[in-house]
């Protein structure tokens, strides 16, 4: 992964092995990568000129051939709770989206690893746009590190550094503590790219992460997560939504590809190389599609003596959708089911649903696309190895 030093490197999509290949280039010690490391995640640094424990010809050397370069952020839109959505740009046309949900007890980022889409789930808004491109490691860390300095930027000003900003909820956590992969994208379809990507999020030198805190979410590309298994150990987290093929089919079609009783097999998979303690499924409850009483304890039968979790997320609409979102009782209800039969369900509480940046409602900018629908073809063309 080592970059020529007549290019200009983005340090942001470099590991550490790789950036400390890349400063060996340069004529500088290992030890100089974790240096640069420690300045551009733990201090958010941006500049070479800043970073003065590094020798001056080193930042010399790096002024002219290296860069730090996050996306550009084109538009910000703040909800009623606190929610924070960028649009950010992939290029002249394209545009990809995350999202930060400040909690009491945690500050979420929701990130994207595509521009738009190809797996064409029926209920998600990123699908209907269409696929891009994947975004490359350092799209993918740019965003943490990007949303980091603009948190930041935001407490200066609350505190008197500059302008006021609207106050947050009381006790609501205002810096990134988590990362999920859970914004535009299927995070196993760009493996190359994503995986570099955690492994900066988890590194001690760059943003030391827990485990536990970084949660990669998947639709079901079932050899990708047996490969997965053997790269990292985040957190996994399931697009399930049926508790059948029939009902998956339909809802999640890569199902055609990767059955629920292949899928199934492949997260325990994870789960026994090491990878967590459980796995989260999530379950969008769709009004009369999936979330019958039936249905919840055909769902505690399928996950019944595993490591499960089972997030129940109250669909949130967009245009053009034929989908409602259940009643309240009807997913207390499908919860209860769940939970009577020794399962742990949570309902998701919806965030940012006034700035279309509640779950599934990403759709960011997706202008020239190859519309990909489901068939054999779909994993040669938007998997990559």
């Amino acid at each position: 992964m080592s970059a020529s030093v007549t290019e200009c490197t983005n340090l942001l999509g470099l590991p550490r092995p790789a950036l400390e290949a890349y400063v060996a280039q340069l004529g500088s010690k290992p030890f100089r990568a974790r240096q640069l490391m420690n300045w551009i995640y733990k201090r958010g640094a941006g500049s070479f000129a800043d970073m003065t424990d590094l020798a001056k010809e080193l930042r010399a050397r790096l002024t002219a051939a290296a860069e730090v370069r996050a996306p550009q952020i084109v538009s910000v839109q703040r909800s009623a709770d606190g929610t924070r959505k960028w649009l950010l740009k992939a290029d002249a046309a394209q545009a990809f989206e995350m999202v930060f949900i400040p909690e009491p007890d945690r500050g979420t980022l929701c990130i994207s690893s595509q521009v738009g889409c190809a797996l064409d789930c029926s209920f998600c808004a990123t699908a209907q746009q269409g696929f891009n491109r994947n975004l490359s490691t350092a799209e993918i860390v740019g965003q943490v590190w990007l949303a980091a300095r603009e948190l930041e930027r935001e407490e200066q000003q609350r505190l008197g550094a500059g302008a006021p900003t609207a106050p947050a909820a009381p006790g609501d956590e205002r810096h990134v503590t988590n990362v999920v992969l859970m914004g535009m994208g299927e995070p196993l379809a760009n493996f190359r790219n994503v995986v570099p990507a955690l492994d900066i999020l988890l590194d001690d030198f760059g943003f030391d992460l827990s485990r536990r805190r970084v949660t990669l979410s998947t639709s079901g590309l079932v050899p990708q997560i047996y490969r997965l298994a053997e790269e990292t150990n985040v957190a996994l987290a399931v697009s399930l939504h049926a508790p059948d093929d029939a009902l998956r089919n339909e809802l999640v079609p890569i199902n055609r590809k990767h059955p629920i009783a292949q899928l199934l097999q492949a997260c325990w998979h994870y789960l026994d190389e090491g990878n967590g303690r459980s796995v989260t499924f999530e379950y969008v409850m769709l009004d009369g599609v999936n979330d019958s009483p039936a249905q919840a304890r055909a769902l505690a039968r399928l996950l019944k003596g595993h490591p499960a979790k089972v997030n129940l997320i109250p669909f949130n609409t967009f245009p053009g959708t034929r989908y409602r979102c259940s009643s309240v009782s009807a997913i207390q209800r499908f919860r209860d089911e769940l939970l009577q039969r020794g399962l742990l369900a949570t309902i998701r509480r919806t965030r940012g649903d006034d700035i279309d940046a509640a779950c599934g409602q990403l759709a960011g900018r997706v202008i020239d696309r190859t519309t990909v629908r489901l068939g054999n073809k779909l994993i040669g063309v938007a998997v990559q190895p």
